[in-house]
């Protein structure tokens, strides 16, 4: 139990960077420091009840990510009442509400969950689900 609380406070404390880094990429542009997923990485975007999900892998995430970090260039991204769960030692689960702002105005609100593995010592992400509140 002792080290699953450990590994809890590692986490908690690289996520926090990876929150940091973020709204480092919203101001510079530059997404390298929060491109952290694995080769096998997907993320699955959930529109609304009737309409299928939109799933991209790896390549085209970075690719978006690029693309909507530029077109929000100076905009903030907040990260609301975040859950963390530890699976066991090496896979952790994250949720929150993520708000997009810019000029004062939210412009987009998702209920994120991030699933992160502890993988060669590094935490990665390995899948991602985005649904707008």
């Amino acid at each position: 139990m002792v080290k699953l609380t450990l590994q809890l406070d590692d986490f908690t404390k690289m996520h926090d960077e990876f929150i940091a880094e973020w709204n480092k990429a919203m101001n510079t542009g530059d997404t390298s420091s929060v491109e952290r997923m694995d080769d096998r990485y997907f993320v699955v975007f959930l529109k609304g009840v009737n309409e299928k999900p939109i799933i991209f892998n790896r390549e085209e995430a970075v690719n978006g990510m690029k693309q909507s970090v530029q077109q929000l260039l100076g905009a903030k991204k907040r990260f609301e009442n975040r859950v963390i769960r530890l699976r066991d030692n090496e896979n952790a689960v994250v949720f929150y509400e993520q708000l997009i702002e810019k000029n004062d105005k939210v412009i987009a609100r998702l209920f994120t969950i991030e699933n992160w593995q502890l993988i060669n010592g590094k935490w990665m992400l390995v899948r991602e689900t985005e649904e707008p509140i």
